[in-house]
């Protein structure tokens, strides 16, 4: 059925709502079905935006000055964890804060300070001088799909309360922290972030927090990456408890190492990659335990060590003080030994 060009013009200027008009219905049957899915998108967004938008802050940064005044330093964004004030963040937006203000989006704004950072997952704490505020809902990051809806808020160049959106792109990410340490299971979506976006929530449909929002690749469109919940939940409440993540450690460098395929085959070895033992602190837990230089650890409380990496995830995880087992390979012998962690000093 042909549809005339005037009828489309008056389709297209009418200012009046109706029904969908037969002619268009007849070339597209599923418009209709578009549109109340369009609208169930944006009803998803606005209902997420109009109740955690309140949960989101700007945080301004001033850097001391040799005449003990702030001076405008930069920007970025948290979210209120709890109603007496602490906010989270990203590390790498207030390391260099002389001070530290953050800005409500009824208008209103505190003075705020560091409770305590944590460079490894690029996540900090701060605490406003405000009481009763609308607080954030954590979700499970371990639920997250890819595919699903990513609602990204913060304020990106200095512009509050944005929003954007896309979708969880890819799970399971890592990316190196400032420090080199690995930072597992990052998201990867498609929301467009901007610098000023850092700290920011990510959510999903329901308002629940999922990540918080940590960096984007300067010469790339339409990536982003968020810290998940799972992980933020945990810092949170180390830095909450401690003012820092206590982290177990074995006074000992390593790098990874390629087993010889024989010896692979000697040892009924389950990989062949593992960790050679570099350096030790001399006064180290790995030093008092026994173990030396040119060691290869396969292996740490039955779990297969496949690079430094993997030493690092058992050891996050790890009772600071608890004993960790290492299987170890020295020469062509393989040998088992009990070390005590550290608390790692950050």
């Amino acid at each position: 059925m042909a549809i005339s060009q005037q009828r489309r013009l008056d389709v297209i200027n009418s200012t009046q709502p109706g029904q969908a008009d037969p002619e268009l219905r007849e070339v597209r049957p599923d418009a209709a079905f578009d549109a109340h899915l369009l609208d169930a998108y944006s009803r998803a967004v606005t209902a997420v935006v109009d109740t955690m938008g309140p949960t989101v802050v700007s945080i301004h940064i001033g850097k001391s000055s040799a005449a003990h005044h702030s001076e405008r330093e930069g920007s970025g964004s948290g979210v209120i964890a709890t109603p007496d004030g602490y906010i989270l963040t990203n590390h790498h937006v207030v390391q260099a804060a002389g001070s530290i203000q953050v800005l409500l989006t009824d208008g209103k704004s505190s003075a705020a300070h560091v409770v305590g950072v944590d460079p490894a997952t690029d996540l900090a704490l701060i605490r406003a001088q405000a009481t009763d505020l609308p607080y954030t809902r954590f979700g499970d990051s371990a639920l997250l799909r890819v595919g699903q809806l990513a609602i990204a808020m913060g304020n990106p160049l200095g512009f509050q309360s944005s929003v954007s959106t896309g979708v969880v792109s890819a799970l399971g990410r890592g990316m190196r922290s400032q420090q080199g340490r690995l930072i597992e299971n990052i998201i990867q979506h498609t929301a467009p972030l901007n610098p000023g976006n850092s700290g920011g929530p990510l959510l999903d449909s329901h308002g629940h927090v999922v990540g918080i929002n940590t960096a984007i690749i300067a010469l790339a469109q339409g990536i982003g990456f968020a810290v998940p919940s799972n992980t933020a939940k945990w810092v949170l409440s180390q830095l909450l408890q401690h003012g820092r993540v206590r982290r177990g450690y074995l006074g000992l460098a390593g790098r990874d190492r390629k087993l010889d395929r024989r010896l692979v085959r000697y040892l009924n070895l389950e990989q062949d990659f593992a960790v050679e033992v570099i350096s030790m602190e001399a006064e180290g837990p790995a030093h008092a335990a026994g173990l030396q230089t040119h060691d290869v650890i396969v292996a740490i409380n039955d779990q297969p060590v496949r690079s430094v990496d993997d030493l690092h995830h058992v050891l996050s995880e790890w009772g600071v003080g608890e004993p960790v087992t290492l299987d170890i390979i020295r020469r062509t012998a393989r040998l088992t030994m009990d070390v005590a962690t550290a608390e790692a000093v950050v």
